[in-house]
């Protein structure tokens, strides 16, 4: 008979995301690893196979609990004309406070493409399909704040809003006063 599972697996992938968030998957150790969820090293090998394995499994809860929610007014159904508004002072908030309680800033997927990682393609297939849906989500905000808008346009937009945007996330984790000024800057375009 298996023995019982002694820690909440939620728990334990959201501890490892913060710590991937703040360090990035090179700067984190077994040892960090263990600190920070309470683990074992043999727990964290046999609950996720590797850290690899374990850091996938904090990037599925970073993009579940943290990137969706955030667009979700961006992906209904019917957008409402300040959605990408909203979405943007969310952000600049967030990056705005996070840093000051020792919490994570920035992006967790867009420091991923700073490390080694980079050069793993399913990394890279995570890191294109965030871009991608996020792109989708600011396209269709735009879409619904310029209504009047051509296609071209409003892609032209998008774009532009959403390179503001990663920039401000990577920006966050060296200076969140600019990364916030940036947010700003792009939220006055979308007003």
């Amino acid at each position: 008979m298996g023995r019982t599972q002694a820690y909440d697996t939620a728990t334990v992938v959201a501890s490892a995301r913060n710590l991937f968030w703040k360090r990035g998957f090179d700067g984190v150790s077994v040892s960090d690893m263990e600190k920070a969820t309470g683990l074992s090293r043999s727990s964290i090998y046999h609950a996720f196979g590797s850290m690899r394995g374990l850091f996938d499994a904090a990037v599925q809860d970073y993009l579940d609990t943290i990137v969706r929610p955030r667009i979700r007014a961006l992906r209904e159904p019917d957008v409402a004309p300040g959605a990408l508004a909203g979405y943007l002072a969310g952000l600049t908030e967030a990056i705005g406070r996070l840093g000051d309680a020792d919490q994570p800033t920035g992006c967790l997927l867009v420091g991923a493409a700073g490390t080694t990682l980079a050069d793993d393609e399913a990394v890279r297939q995570v890191v294109g399909a965030y871009h991608a849906e996020l792109l989708a989500a600011v396209s269709r905000g735009v879409a619904a704040r310029f209504p009047d808008d051509d296609a071209e346009s409003v892609a032209a937009r998008a774009t532009s809003i959403t390179g503001a945007t990663i920039a401000a996330m990577t920006l966050a984790r060296v200076n969140r006063a600019e990364a916030v000024r940036l947010l700003d800057v792009t939220s006055a375009m979308v007003r």
